[in-house]
């Protein structure tokens, strides 16, 4: 008998610790195989997570069971790395508290709100339209001093970290110190030196980044504009008159070369009828075109024209005599090559 009582609680010791092992493994055992990004929205049910992580995990079945443990019923917002090997337990645990990994989230120069609030949705969990409500908030922009028109300029095109649910109103006070923290006090002294406040410096740097693409010429593009602005000549920059037609066409309209009709709109934006800089940024200028005119060539030209010879850059000139002859040649180009728009 005792014999027999020992074969017994052997037996069901035996099957305690096969039990207790699954049981076990269930719950922390290794679940996900390769470490992948879990994007969760608002609509997603548990349901909806076990069939996202079919792919890259193990236990999916067993996921629902362990969350309906830990009486989770619903997951939080969020993005979510998950790692390899993590168990069903520490998956639950995350979203159960909305353990998100930030993400490093960048965008490039935009030329309008319209625009950045577009590539920044494809990048968030919040939609274009919310952003672009909160980027023109008057209460926003009444406080900050900016406009509907120069707000653009405190988006500095760089990568940052956010949330993936970051709100917009979160959002655009982040940029917003971003913003303040890259005007330090270096960048504040070479504006001032300039007569420039830092609203101006990016006005210009608007027009040089629309100028050139190429970040060797950007020092002597602001350079040159910077001289015409000590004489108190007009910019007549071309990048200004094709931010007005895109105004009246609409931002999609295609401009290869600027007529001279397009030269008679009226328009405080309008550089060749109006002196000095325009009252605002035309396009978001990226950091090489802000530290260009923070850091002019230093150099006596007046006058710019594209290049023929070399496609992409500028013929630079002392003279209008001299200019009038790089002009000439570069319409003839786009004559040529049958650049009519």
């Amino acid at each position: 008998m005792r014999k027999k009582s020992l074969y017994i609680i052997g037996f069901f010791l035996i099957l305690g610790g096969i039990l207790g092992y699954n049981y076990y493994q269930k719950i922390f055992g290794e679940a996900i195989t390769k470490e992948t990004v879990l994007f969760v929205n608002s609509t997603d049910s548990l349901v909806d997570v076990k069939e996202k992580i079919s792919e890259f995990s193990s236990k999916p079945n067993t996921f629902l069971w362990v969350a309906a443990q830990k009486s989770v019923t619903k997951p939080k917002v969020g993005r979510y790395v998950l790692k390899e090997g993590m168990s069903n337990n520490d998956l639950v645990n995350m979203l159960r508290s909305g353990w998100q990994t930030p993400l490093k989230l960048s965008f490039n120069n935009q030329d309008t709100l319209e625009k950045l609030s577009g590539r920044l949705a494809t990048q968030l969990a919040t939609d274009s339209i919310s952003l672009l409500t909160a980027f023109t908030d008057k209460e926003f922009l009444s406080k900050n001093n900016l406009t509907k028109n120069s707000v653009l300029q405190i988006f500095i095109p760089n990568t940052y970290e956010f949330y993936w649910t970051v709100s917009p109103e979160k959002f655009r006070t982040k940029m917003l110190t971003a913003y303040k923290r890259f005007w330090n006090n270096t960048r504040l002294k070479k504006a001032k030196a300039l007569n420039l406040t830092k609203e101006e410096v990016i006005t210009l740097a608007s027009i040089v980044h629309k100028e050139t693409a190429k970040e060797v010429e950007r020092p002597i593009v602001a350079g040159l504009y910077l001289n015409r602005l000590k004489k108190g000549i007009p910019l007549q920059a071309d990048p200004t008159i094709i931010y007005c037609v895109k105004r009246v066409k609409g931002q999609d309209f295609v401009v290869k070369r600027v007529l001279n009709i397009d030269l008679e709109i009226k328009s405080p934006y309008n550089t060749y009828k109006n002196r000095g800089l325009p009252p605002t940024l035309i396009a978001m200028p990226d950091i090489s075109a802000i530290d260009a005119v923070l850091n002019p060539a230093k150099h006596n030209y007046y006058y710019m024209c594209a290049s023929v010879d070399k496609i992409g850059y500028h013929e630079f000139s002392k003279t209008l005599r001299q200019h009038n002859r790089n002009a000439a040649k570069y319409q003839r180009w786009l004559n040529r090559h049958r650049i009519n728009r």
